[in-house]
């Protein structure tokens, strides 16, 4: 079946597990993709760009295109907003691209809440606990105050690794940039409930 739809490629996991570094790692090898950008009321980083990393906006801002409905998905993450603009997201799969999201467990539910029928989700750790509070600290980007609760973040986080699709432990860069590669690819060609029973139903009226 040739889809010319786009398809969802949902990734989660504590912060320190590596997300973004994989995501740099396959995306020239996994075709045409729209990485979605959150938005967000947190503060921007050095080396961060705005509408690259993240649209960094007020909290003013970000409450007001709540109400305006314009969120696939937001939530508040260590008291920060962090959000999924839907316009975006709806055009890049009108195009057949493969939109890449990477977002919380509680992003996560949001878009299987809307999109479940073309999403496949993924959820990116690291080997260990005491891994991830080693890379947390060798980041040096966040005080240990936010490195505490990113931690307890984490163990929160990891209980519901049973709901995704998909678990990649990084405990090496490149064999998880493969894994991943691979679950990219079969993500676009997971089939719309809707275009399952179109098929079945063409099919039987060829008896």
């Amino acid at each position: 079946m040739n889809l010319s739809s786009g398809a969802i490629l949902v990734l989660s996991g504590p912060s320190g597990a590596g997300k973004s570094s994989l995501i740099s790692k396959i995306i020239d090898h996994i075709g045409p993709t729209y990485f979605s950008i959150s938005t967000t009321t947190r503060a921007i980083r050095a080396g961060e760009t705005d509408g690259v990393h993240y649209h960094f906006v007020t909290e003013e801002e970000f409450k007001r295109e709540i109400d305006q409905e314009m969120f696939l998905e937001y939530a508040v993450v260590h008291g920060n907003y962090y959000g999924t603009s839907l316009g975006p997201v709806k055009q890049a799969l009108k195009e057949g691209k493969l939109v890449i999201f990477d977002i919380d467990v509680q992003g996560h539910d949001a878009v299987q809440n809307r999109l479940a029928d073309i999403t496949t989700s993924v959820f990116i750790t690291t080997p260990t606990l005491a891994e991830l509070k080693k890379r947390l600290h060798n980041r040096l980007t966040d005080s240990e105050e936010v490195i505490a609760k990113r931690i307890e973040m984490a163990k929160r986080e990891v209980q519901r690794v049973s709901e995704y699709d998909f678990l990649v432990v990084n405990d090496d860069l490149d064999r998880a940039a493969e894994i991943l590669v691979s679950i990219a690819k079969a993500a676009r060609m997971k089939i719309p409930t809707l275009q399952i029973n179109e098929f079945v139903q063409t099919w039987e009226a060829q008896a």
